[in-house]
């Protein structure tokens, strides 16, 4: 983890073993920039003519046979016309990527009926727990099990909205780095270096999601909803890896992970603001972030159309750099708060409905922190490539206030927050529970009627203050539970 809050400008790592690893990897291949992938973008070794034949390190290991096949994804790659991210090519590498499995050996495999009557039962009494912590109702319309490739197909269109914001400033970027009049002479290049860029973006991004398909175990582990709305997602095989080590009885840890999946679709459900919210903080974040053109006319630069793995470098390394404005720090503070907020409503919620139900519930919440703070190599690669770390920092301090305004309000009042944006707690509020929890509360509710009535053509009404209090109301006393605004 870098110290940077979304991991900017990862640095290369240096190799183990020294000058000699680099002797062995003068390409900078192995572990990439980020650690994770090989420099090469289709993963070839570049064999030992790679340094002198730009085919050979290419195409230096493969069989005669596999020939055709590269020489078919180069030429993917060249006549690439479409968005700034190649998606067609994500999903290919990504559904390959799966299809390999794990570091550990698991590989994906098909749902059985057993399985999906499993995760049914777990949703469905998962749910029945939820009512009882939670004014919000269920979300999830139906549930369903997957496998990794099902989750890649149904979460590839949120990735899209997330990625593409980023990838179209590199677009922009790889034209605007050459001199004006030298960008007509070199139309032809640049549209190629932008079909080129696409395509090794989609080849990344589709690397990173199908690594993320071996490690997630619904469609909201990264706190954003990345699955079809009113689908409560789990992955059976990577519920089985994830408690496999745990000690805990497989049947608590599936039931345990049935209560996250199932808050969070009732939070995104019943909050109809909250999705557009999430995505806009992260396009509004996307939109400060630069380019290092230093970095791109450099590969501009020395471009090889022979050599397209130098834009794959390029991407590994991280061009993106925060821009140091007032509105970028607010946008950063508005997305980083909004995930915290989330996961911090889920962590306290969830802990309510199954620390009296299940003997493990303090243990599965411990390791579920710690696993959403310490991320994995796929949310790694996210923040070289997009600049951007989907991770709450501040869970913990957005769960004890979520818990802090229920014991104070109670469970309407504390769900009552979520009516609006404005009404919820800040990253300030996150510093000073106490102050966020006692501060004085605002009825809305008459407001709302009085304007309703003004919409609808009536007599303009006055609004009438409490005398002790000075709030707007009718007279009649303060009711908790509404929200604050006066933050």
């Amino acid at each position: 983890m870098s110290d940077t809050p979304f991991g900017f400008g990862l640095p290369p790592e240096e190799p183990e073993n020294g000058d000699e690893g680099k002797k062995k990897d003068p390409a900078g291949g192995g572990q990439g920039s980020g650690g994770q992938f090989p420099a090469n973008p289709f993963g070839f070794d570049p064999g030992e003519g790679g340094a002198d034949n730009p085919f050979a390190a290419m195409f230096g290991s493969l069989n005669p046979s596999d020939l055709g096949a590269a020489f078919q994804q180069l030429g993917q790659m060249l006549s690439y016309e479409g968005g700034p991210v190649n998606w067609d090519m994500a999903k290919q590498i990504a559904r390959q990527t799966v299809s390999q499995g794990t570091p550990d050996g698991t590989k994906d495999e098909s749902v059985g009926p057993v399985e999906r009557a499993e995760i049914d039962e777990a949703v469905r009494l998962a749910d029945h727990w939820l009512d009882g912590v939670t004014s919000l109702p269920s979300g999830a319309s139906t549930s369903v099990a997957w496998s990794r490739a099902e989750w890649v197909e149904a979460t590839l269109p949120a990735w899209q909205q997330l990625v593409d914001p980023v990838a179209e400033r590199v677009g922009l970027a790889m034209g605007d780095v050459l001199p004006e009049e030298m960008q007509a002479m070199a139309g032809p290049l640049i549209g190629m270096m932008r079909s080129m860029g696409g395509a090794m973006f989609g080849q990344q991004i589709g690397q990173a999601v199908g690594v993320l398909a071996g490690e997630v175990v619904g469609s909201t582990d990264i706190g954003l909803p990345l699955g079809p709305a009113g689908k409560a997602a789990l992955l059976p095989l990577n519920i089985k890896m994830f408690g496999k080590d745990l000690g805990v009885a497989k049947e608590e840890v599936r039931l345990y992970l049935a209560l996250r999946e199932a808050a969070h679709q009732r939070l995104f459900a019943h909050v109809p603001w909250l999705r557009s919210h999430l995505f806009g903080a992260v396009e509004a974040y996307a939109r400060g972030i630069k380019v290092d053109t230093t970095k791109l006319e450099d590969v501009v630069g020395q471009f090889d159309p022979t050599q397209p793995e130098q834009l794959q470098e390029a991407l590994q390394q991280g061009m993106f750099q925060p821009e140091d404005t007032p509105e970028q720090k607010a946008s950063l503070a508005r997305l980083e708060t909004a995930l915290a907020l989330v996961e911090g409503w889920v962590d306290a919620v969830v802990h309510e409905a199954a620390s009296p139900r299940l003997t493990s519930a303090d243990a599965l919440r411990e390791t579920l922190r710690r696993r959403r703070a310490s991320g994995g190599p796929a949310e790694q690669t996210f923040a070289t490539l997009i600049g951007l770390q989907l991770r709450p920092r501040r869970l913990r301090d957005a769960s004890r206030l979520w818990a802090s305004i229920t014991d104070a309000r109670g469970v309407d009042g504390r769900d009552g927050l979520w009516a609006h944006p404005d009404m919820l707690p800040t990253a300030t509020d996150l510093d000073d529970p106490d102050g966020f929890v006692h501060r004085e509360q605002l009825d809305f509710s008459e407001l709302d009627r009085i304007l309703g009535e003004a919409a609808g053509g009536g007599a303009k009404p006055k609004l009438e203050k409490d005398d002790d209090t000075g709030k707007a109301g009718n007279g009649e006393d303060d009711k908790g539970g509404e929200g604050d605004r006066n933050r």
